[in-house]
């Protein structure tokens, strides 16, 4: 427990860099990067589709989703333990798609 309250006082006397950034690009990036957080777990959205649609899973490896899931499972630890809400939004939007890739090729596979 020690290390922990350590740990949270080092932070706290760590400089930070400003949010919003005074630089308008980086700027630009950070207000830009949530979009993109929900922007790529979409890019699924045609696979899942196609399984429920056709009621196949031809060609989809159950085993590769639910290895990306279980990778996904760590980015959100990450997210959460770091209060970082693009990589909160884009793990828990990417669990939720493989989850149904997964689903889909258990069924239909």
């Amino acid at each position: 427990m020690f290390h922990a309250h350590h740990h949270l006082h080092k932070r706290k006397r760590k400089s930070l860099k400003k949010y919003p950034h005074s630089n308008k690009w980086i700027r630009f990036l950070d207000h830009s990067i949530l979009a993109i957080a929900v922007i790529g777990p979409l890019m699924n959205l045609p696979q899942i589709l196609k399984i429920y649609l056709n009621h196949s899973a031809a060609g989809v490896s159950a085993l590769t989703f639910s290895l990306l899931f279980v990778i996904g499972i760590v980015w959100l630890i990450y997210g959460f333990v770091h209060n970082d809400k693009p990589i909160i939004t884009s793990s828990a939007l990417w669990l939720v798609s493989h989850a149904f890739v997964i689903t889909g090729a258990i069924m239909y596979g």
